[in-house]
């Protein structure tokens, strides 16, 4: 797949914002825990801030391929800062799969502005299963009353506006699962507990309360019931952007081992470890790109995200412990970008929807496509 001029022209410009804002912090921000607020402000400045907003909002309306693009070389720098920006493109899909245009100004504005949004779907207890959710969302006239908590929620401290998934009538499970637009100022929501993770540890991930939280009823998305098909959407596009961050990260530890080795040949041994190493970054782009092509000509593409997701995820897992072993003891220290990025790698592996759910999903639609075949063979006999 051939970039465009305009295409190799931003990465070029988010290689050198990474080069110039992340990769000299990535390690102190890392040890620290701290989000770098200062970093998201200079991103807004290069245009790479509200890459998914449409230019109808004030956004930078960048197709999907461009997105990837950008989020491989922040995630070359810092995982945690990719996805960070990642987390207002994830935020910003349900708007742009279900949302109104007054929806959509009121969710873009502050992003445009600079700020942050949140995507909250997960929940203490329910893990993978949104079926399970039990925050609700009450009908009282013309509101919606939240109440509940939701965990795992990125930039959650800072957004200025969120998504938020709510049952509108738990007994009906998945299909009681509805989307709302919900501002930063809303009496009743508040932050809870900060996690501190074993990777990405300069984004922030928060729990999020929801104690009698009131909305119009025109921050619905959709209609009541069409949540759980907003987030598989939602999922489905950002799954690939995941990916990307995986393909940044196996790209960095093979450049960290390169450096070792730049003053002499290396064995045969070596060779082989670095050649499975770019065969895994190199597999791993062309699955990326050609979930998110697919996703741009209009095609269907879950199977191919979750394909792209799951195969770029495990192997920047495989292609950083083939470093870590590579480099030995001096990949062991505090100061060594190799274990961060092994830490950051594991990650990748979990969240967006783990590698085994990846696994239900891609069996899923080839069981369905087979079943299809099948009925097609016997109607035309």
């Amino acid at each position: 797949m051939q970039l465009t001029g305009a295409q190799l022209h931003l990465q070029a410009l988010a290689r050198e914002f990474t080069a110039a804002h992340i990769i000299p912090v990535a390690l102190e921000l890392d040890r620290k825990a701290e989000f770098p607020l200062w970093v998201v402000n200079e991103a807004k400045k290069a245009r790479l801030l509200c890459m998914a907003v449409p230019k109808k909002f004030g956004g930078n309306e960048y197709d999907s391929v461009t997105q990837s693009l950008v989020v491989e070389e922040l995630a070359y720098g810092c995982a945690a800062f990719a996805t960070t920006l990642s987390g207002n493109g994830l935020s910003s899909y349900p708007l742009l799969i279900a949302g109104t245009d007054e929806q959509r100004s009121l969710y873009f504005t502050p992003i445009v502005e600079g700020g942050l949004g949140a995507f909250a779907l997960t929940e203490p207890g329910a893990g993978s299963d949104a079926g399970a959710c039990k925050t609700t969302a009450k009908r009282v006239g013309d509101e919606y009353v939240l109440n509940g908590v939701k965990c795992f929620c990125t930039n959650g401290s800072y957004a200025k506006v969120f998504v938020i998934f709510a049952s509108t009538d738990l007994d009906k499970g998945v299909k009681g699962l509805s989307a709302f637009v919900v501002e930063r100022e809303r009496a009743g929501l508040s932050v809870g507990s900060v996690e501190h993770k074993l990777g990405i540890r300069s984004s922030n991930t928060i729990e999020l309360l929801l104690k009698e939280v009131r909305i119009p009823a025109d921050h619905l998305l959709g209609n009541e019931g069409d949540g759980m098909k907003i987030a598989m959407k939602t999922l489905d596009m950002a799954r690939p952007i995941v990916a990307s961050i995986g393909v940044g990260i196996a790209r960095r530890a093979l450049d960290e081992c390169l450096k070792c080795v730049r003053a002499g040949r290396p064995g045969q041994m070596v060779q082989f470890t670095l050649a499975d190493m770019e065969i895994q970054i190199e597999a791993s782009r062309t699955l990326v790109r050609h979930a998110l092509s697919l996703k741009e000509a209009g095609l269907p593409y879950s199977k191919e995200s979750a394909v792209a997701k799951t195969f770029a995820t495990d192997a920047a897992m495989h292609v950083c412990a083939a470093a870590q072993q590579l480099l030995g003891s001096s990949a062991l220290s505090s100061g060594s970008i190799v274990q961060k990025l092994l830490r950051d790698a594991k990650i990748l592996q979990i969240y967006e929807g783990t590698n085994e759910i990846q696994r239900i999903v891609i069996a899923g639609q080839l069981l369905r496509e087979e079943a299809a075949k099948n009925a097609a063979s016997a109607a035309g006999r």
